[in-house]
C-alpha cells in the first residue's frame, strides 16, 4: 500500500529587506501628514496647495542633486513626466470626486488601487501575482473596507463616483510605473521632473477648477514647505526603494499608510470605532501574510542565493 502525504505544505517568513524597511519608514511620514493637509485646506484650495506642495518638494529634491540635473536624459524626462502625470491624476481626480461624494466613499473607491495593481500588472505585464501576495492583497483590501466604514462601501458610478476610480487606477498605475523605470533612471533627476510634472498640472487645474487663489499665509507657506519635504522624501525613497520591492509587495506596504493616519489622529484626540481597529488589523496582516513564502519558493531562493555565491 503506497501512503499519501497529506500535509500541509510549510511557509516560512522571509525578513524585510533594508529597501522594504525604507518603505514602511515613509509610510508611515505619509500617514502623518494628513492632519496637516486637513490644515492646510483650511486656508487653500486643493490644487493650489497641491501645486505648492509639490513645487516646494521639486525645489528641495533639486537643490541637493542640481551638479547631477545637466545629464538628464530624454527617457529619465519621459519616465518623470508620466510618473508625474499619474501622481497629478490620482492627487487631482481624487479631489474632484471629494466635491460630491463624501470621504468615506472617496477612501472606499481609492482602496480599489490596492487590487488594481496586481489585475494591472497581469492585463498589461503578464505577471501572475504568487498565491501568498494574493492572499495579502486580499486582507488588505478588506482591511481598507472597514477603515472606510459601512458608509463607504457603496458605488452608483455618478461623475464624483467614476472620477475617484479613475484616480485609484492612476495610483495603481503611477506604483507600477515607478518599478517600470526605477532601474533605468537616476532617482535624483526622475524625482525633480515627476514632481515638477505634477506641480505644473495642479496650478493648471486651478483655472478650469474655479479655485480661487489664496492670499499669502505664513501658515500655509509653512504647511506647504514641511510637506513639501515630506514628499520629496516619500517620492525619492519610492523611486530608490522599488528597484528591489515588486509593485505588489509595495502597494501592501502603501496601504499602510491609513493605519498610521489613524495612530496619528488618536494621539491627537481622535477616537478610531472598533472595526476601523480591525481594519487596521487585517492590513498588518497582509503585510505578514505576503511575506510568508512556500517550501517550494524558499527552495528556489536558497538555490538563486547559492548559484550568485558559486558566481
Amino acid at each position: 500500500m503506497t501512503s499519501l502525504n497529506t500535509s500541509p505544505t510549510p511557509v516560512r517568513l522571509s525578513r524585510f529587506s533594508k529597501a522594504e524597511c525604507v518603505l514602511v519608514l515613509i509610510t508611515m511620514i505619509w500617514g502623518g501628514t494628513f492632519l496637516l493637509v486637513q490644515h492646510a485646506m483650511t486656508v487653500s484650495g486643493p490644487m493650489f496647495f497641491v501645486g505648492l506642495r509639490f513645487a516646494a518638494a521639486a525645489c528641495i529634491v533639486a537643490l541637493f542633486s542640481w551638479r547631477h540635473l545637466r545629464e538628464l536624459t530624454l527617457f529619465e524626462l519621459k519616465a518623470g513626466a508620466f510618473i508625474g502625470v499619474a501622481i497629478m491624476l490620482g492627487y487631482g481626480l481624487q479631489t474632484v470626486g471629494l466635491q460630491t461624494i463624501p470621504s468615506s466613499q472617496s477612501a472606499f473607491i481609492t482602496a480599489l488601487y490596492v487590487p488594481f495593481v496586481p489585475l494591472l500588472q497581469w492585463l498589461v505585464l503578464g505577471r501572475r501575482p504568487g498565491l501568498m501576495p494574493s492572499i495579502g492583497i486580499m486582507l488588505a483590501f478588506t482591511g481598507l473596507m472597514l477603515l472606510s466604514g459601512p458608509s463607504g462601501a457603496s458605488l452608483n458610478f455618478s461623475p464624483g463616483e467614476i472620477a475617484t476610480l479613475i484616480s485609484a487606477i492612476a495610483i495603481a498605475a503611477e506604483i507600477i510605473l515607478i518599478s517600470t523605470y526605477a532601474g533605468q533612471v537616476d532617482v535624483r533627476r526622475v524625482t525633480v521632473v515627476q514632481l515638477a510634472t505634477t506641480s505644473l498640472l495642479s496650478f493648471l487645474l486651478v483655472v478650469p477648477t474655479g479655485e480661487l487663489i489664496p492670499d499669502f499665509s505664513w501658515t500655509l507657506l509653512m504647511t506647504a514647505l514641511g510637506l513639501g519635504a515630506a514628499s520629496a522624501a516619500i517620492q525619492v525613497a519610492m523611486n530608490w526603494a522599488q528597484k528591489s520591492v515588486s509593485p505588489t509587495r509595495a502597494t501592501l506596504i502603501y496601504a499602510g499608510e491609513p493605519v498610521w493616519a489613524g495612530i496619528v489622529g488618536r494621539i491627537a484626540g481622535e477616537r478610531l470605532p472598533a472595526i476601523a481597529l480591525a481594519g487596521a488589523g487585517l492590513i498588518v496582516a497582509a503585510v505578514i501574510v505576503s511575506e510568508l513564502k512556500t517550501k517550494g519558493k524558499v527552495a528556489e531562493a536558497e538555490a538563486e542565493l547559492e548559484r550568485e555565491a558559486q558566481g
